[in-house]
């Protein structure tokens, strides 16, 4: 028997199964559910993911680099003298105006961690690497306190149906930064 060579396969089955997870939550997810929609074999989502946890870290990671590049893509809190509580009101209004339902299915994957620990440290990757960002501008405490800011009015966005009011966000934001003397 030949095998066919498919080096686009794992990533197919974690596209699928962020697809599956998009439609039906994470209760639809099941390795046949993401093999009919990879269009792979049952045999290769059980090659490439031995658990439904190893397919749901490759999912919440590549959804945690969705959001994490909103914050790299401008260079936004590179250098001095930058208002941090604008660049962070203006990075999550626009990840939130993206597609709606993909913003949804990344918080459905990062909440998904409070019932599986072992996506709780993929689920820290994002914030470890926002606090590394807001690094030169504050103290650890404070990047902490603006990361679950950003959950928090992020989650307050999607669960209410509100509009994003950025001059709400950044009056919030700029409260728990220290003022430059």
């Amino acid at each position: 028997m030949t095998r066919r060579y498919d080096p686009e396969r794992r990533q197919r089955i974690i596209d699928a199964a962020i697809r599956v997870v998009g439609r039906g939550g994470i209760a639809g997810l099941s390795h046949r559910t993401v093999a009919a929609e990879a269009d792979v074999p049952l045999g290769s989502t059980t090659y490439h993911f031995g658990s439904l946890d190893e397919l749901l870290i490759a999912a919440l990671r590549q959804a945690n680099e969705g959001f994490a590049a909103k914050f790299l893509e401008h260079g936004s809190f590179a250098g001095p003298g930058r208002d941090i509580a604008d660049e962070l009101a203006r990075v999550a209004g626009e990840w939130l105006a993206r597609d709606r339902t993909g913003v949804e299915l990344e918080y459905e994957l990062y909440l998904a961690a409070l019932r599986r620990p072992g996506l709780r440290p993929v689920a820290a990757e994002w914030g470890a690497a926002v606090a590394e960002l807001l690094a030169p501008h504050t103290d650890p405490a404070t990047a902490r306190a603006l990361i679950a800011l950003v959950d928090g009015i992020c989650l307050q966005v999607l669960l209410t149906d509100t509009e994003y009011d950025a001059a709400y966000a950044r009056e919030m934001f700029a409260r728990l930064l220290p003022t430059v003397r």
